[in-house]
């Protein structure tokens, strides 16, 4: 695959970005292993979870009182932003993931590239590199498979497309893997992570990220669930072929497109994932 896909986007839910600066965060995940992210468990098809993990119907909690069904066009012939089938505006915002909040060590935490890289070796950056790399601002709604959206969500990071200029993979990668703390992990085409929309972000709405939400580094993908925007960030896995993450592995669709609906494994047309 040549390096020019990298910015090949599929053109969903526009964002804005700008270049920003930023100090050293001080405090807040920890040591390498690899997990974390917005994925309620999988139950039986058609089913969702509640913030705390309980199974329930299609509603969940942060729905009553306050949400909104997907909008539709205004009474007046004005169009109004539509959100992707089967989502809606929640109350608050549940926050979901695998495993316990990491505690964060400066001193010992670092971010390595792994896999096909084009030079053969793993990159590794410690926390003070991490800091010092270009940020930039993305808007973007953010669309849970627990049937809720969150719409215009600012986030400040490093863009997925600098990683790839400063650890360059092979030429014949197709996805990546990126894993965080406990073992979790998320698979996406190599095309995503270079998408101008996607972030390593370290801030949300102007200010660092709460350790619930991924700090010091989660994942943002906002054109795909959630499940694929994984917190607490510790290694990006360059690979030649397409293999299942964490949640993939368990039941949720490979492709994960809100906007085609693509919750489930069981949803998955042919050539749509690797086998389970």
């Amino acid at each position: 695959m040549a390096h020019a896909a990298w910015a090949a986007g599929d053109g969903q839910d526009v964002a804005q970005s700008e270049q920003l600066t930023r100090p050293v965060p001080e405090g807040g995940p920890a040591a390498w292993s690899g997990a974390g992210h917005e994925m309620p468990p999988v139950g039986r098809p058609g089913s969702q979870a509640r913030p705390g993990g309980t199974p329930a119907g299609l509603e969940i909690d942060p729905f009553a009182p306050g949400g909104q069904a997907t909008a539709g066009p205004g009474s007046d012939g004005d169009p109004v932003r539509a959100l992707p089938p089967g989502q809606r505006t929640p109350r608050v915002w549940p926050v979901m993931h695998y495993g316990p909040v990491p505690v964060f060590r400066p001193a010992r935490w670092d971010l390595r590239v792994c896999g096909a890289t084009a030079s053969g070796r793993e990159e590794r950056w410690d926390w003070a590199q991490v800091s010092a790399m270009p940020l930039v601002r993305v808007t973007a709604d953010m669309h849970c498979v627990a049937r809720f959206s969150l719409q215009d969500v600012t986030w400040q990071g490093i863009p997925g497309l600098e990683v790839l200029h400063l650890a360059p993979p092979a030429p014949a990668v197709t996805h990546v893997m990126v894993w965080a703390d406990y073992g979790y992990s998320a698979n996406v085409p190599i095309c995503d992570f270079a998408d101008d929309r996607t972030l390593l972000a370290t801030h949300l709405e102007d200010a660092e990220l709460a350790p619930e939400h991924g700090y010091p580094i989660r994942l943002v993908v906002p054109h795909r669930y959630a499940w694929k925007s994984v917190k607490w960030v510790r290694a990006i896995e360059y690979l030649t072929a397409d293999r299942r993450g964490f949640g993939e592995e368990r039941g949720y669709h490979n492709n994960a497109d809100p906007w085609r609906e693509q919750r489930f494994s069981y949803q998955e047309m042919p050539g749509e994932g690797p086998p389970l």
